[in-house]
This record gives C-alpha cells, sequence and structure tokens, in this order.
C-alpha cells in the first residue's frame, strides 16, 4: 500500500514541527518536511529522526513542485517578510501562498491545510490598515478556496508557547510579570496551545476530509483553547507556580504592523468570540482540547517552576 504523504510546511517552527510529531505517533500518514535549507540544524535532526527532509522555497513554485510530489495531502503556512510589503511591492505572504496553492495542483496534492487568519483591515472596517500580514493571508485563503483543490484553513489565537518563546512571562523580584503590548487587565485574548490541538485539528482534518458528510472543504476552523483577560492567564499561572504573576500593559513598538495587530485583539476580544469554545466543529471530528489548566501544569510548570 503506498504511503499517504503529508508534506509539511515551516517543518522547523512550531506549528510544523507539532504537525510533524503528531503524524509520526499517529501513523495514519507519512509526514515529508519541506524546508528552504535542508542542512540547517533543525532539518538535520529531523532526517535523522527518519523524516524525508526535502527542498523547497515558496518564493520559487517549481521547487515546490518538484518538493510536493506524490503528496496526499500539504500542510502550509506563510510568513511575513519584513519590512511588510503589499501586493506587487515585493515578496510577500500572498506570493508564497499562491506558489503552495499552485504548485500543489501541479503535484496532484488532493487536501490542502492552511493556516490563515481573518483579515483585520476588513474586521476593522479600514481603521487598523497596517497588519498586512493578517490581511495577505486571507487573500491566500480566498485563492485557497476557489483552487479547486479540496481545502479547509486554521485560525489562531495568542500562542500560549508564547510565555517561552517571545518570552513573554519574565522573571521579578517578587515572582514573574506578563508585559503586554496594548492590552489592558480587562481585554480578552484567543488563546491556541499550538503543540497540542493544532497538530490535534490538523490531524482529525486529515482522516476526515474524504468523508464528504463531514462537510470540511473550504471551512475555516478556529483552533482556541480559551478566550480570557492576559491578567487572567497571569492570575492562574501564578496559582500553578505557586508566586506572584503580575500582567501590566506594555508599551507600543513602534512597529505599525505589530501595534495595530495587538490594538486589534484587544479591541475584537482575540477575533474569535463568534465561535463556541472549544470549536464543536473540531470536536465533532474528535479533537480533545486541553484546558489552560493542563498547559500550564504540563509546560509552565517544568520550564518556570522552582
Amino acid at each position: 500500500m503506498a504511503s499517504r504523504i503529508v508534506s509539511v510546511f515551516g517543518a522547523t517552527g512550531l506549528q510544523g514541527s507539532a504537525v510533524i510529531k503528531t503524524l509520526l505517533k499517529d501513523g495514519t500518514f507519512v509526514p515529508r518536511a519541506i524546508t528552504r535549507n535542508p542542512d540547517a540544524e533543525a532539518a538535520q535532526k529531523l532526517n535523522q529522526s527518519g523524516v524525508e527532509v526535502v527542498k523547497g522555497d515558496s518564493l520559487d513554485k517549481a521547487s515546490l513542485v518538484n518538493a510536493l510530489r506524490g503528496s496526499e495531502a500539504v500542510f502550509a503556512v506563510t510568513f511575513p517578510i519584513f519590512p511588510l510589503k503589499a501586493e506587487g511591492e515585493g515578496p510577500n505572504e500572498v506570493v508564497q501562498g499562491k506558489n503552495i496553492v499552485d504548485a500543489a495542483k501541479e503535484a496532484g496534492v488532493k487536501f490542502f491545510i492552511f493556516t490563515g487568519m481573518p483579515s483585520i483591515n476588513r474586521i476593522s472596517g479600514g481603521k487598523y490598515k497596517n497588519v498586512l500580514h493578517y490581511d495577505q493571508k486571507e487573500v491566500v485563503e480566498e485563492y485557497l478556496k476557489s483552487s479547486g483543490l479540496a481545502n479547509a484553513s486554521l485560525h489562531l489565537g495568542g500562542f500560549l508557547e508564547n510565555l517561552w518563546t517571545r518570552p513573554l512571562l519574565k522573571k521579578t523580584p517578587t515572582g514573574f510579570n506578563f508585559a503586554v503590548i496594548n492590552y489592558t487587565a480587562t481585554d480578552v485574548e484567543a488563546f491556541t496551545w499550538v503543540e497540542r490541538d493544532v497538530s490535534a485539528a490538523v490531524l482529525a482534518l486529515l482522516k476526515n476530509y474524504t468523508d464528504p458528510s463531514k462537510n470540511i472543504s473550504g471551512k475555516s476552523y478556529p483552533v482556541v483553547n480559551a478566550n480570557i483577560p492576559y491578567s487572567e492567564l497571569a492570575t492562574m499561572t501564578g496559582k500553578t507556580l505557586g508566586t506572584e504573576v503580575t500582567f501590566t500593559t506594555a508599551p507600543p513598538m513602534g512597529m505599525a504592523p505589530i501595534d495595530e495587530m495587538f490594538s486589534a485583539h484587544a479591541e475584537y476580544s482575540g477575533l474569535y468570540t463568534a465561535t463556541p469554545v472549544p470549536n464543536p466543529d473540531l470536536v465533532a471530528l474528535g479533537v480533545k482540547f486541553g484546558t489552560i489548566e493542563e498547559f500550564l501544569e504540563t509546560e509552565v510548570k517544568p520550564r518556570f517552576g522552582e
């Protein structure tokens, strides 16, 4: 029986590596890591663990067609290129995304999962015009939906893993503090446990996309573990760690795309309030979402506990 290959973009990053780990553990599908630099240390580690690593550059469609041949499905992420450029002004996420979609069609891919985002310019009625990386992800998502490929998109909130990858959680003389740009203590964020639940959502979509009764293709699925204020997350973190964890509002960075992104998330309560938590469409596909308490106990306490 032929292997059911899933080509994974961003394979050495948080999302892609989580998807690869989950696919390996489950065993139904065979992950293939797509990377610009197969000689990089992170790519070599994947290769040494038995994962096929193939060179492919999202700004070079020809390289992608070769990289994707033989794949049943694709998991794709695109990445902002700073300084951000509008369509037609230079390399950007629209170029990346359209190249991957076009290459997937040419290579005979059957199903395409994309990590998209809603356009903040659209949501805000033009109030926030500079968050181009969100706007461009929506352009790619719409292009994917019109491509003829069976497809699904995931919309993510603030990564819970940002507590240590950014890092948001910083030591103070009395404990820890969260400092978040343009957020007040009462502003709500949508939080996503990327490693656990984005990968779980990807696996569920892959296992169900061939069933027409599931009505998957063309849908966008918010992957959200909780809609709560950062200040509440700080309190919960303090309880888990047994120490004081405070919240403060950080000043703007002076970069319009980033400052407006945080302002929009704060103003619109993380962007996904129309979808219940946990997402019932993903729950129906078998996704069992983790809780904030589980995340703090299993991920934060080992890293920050005494």
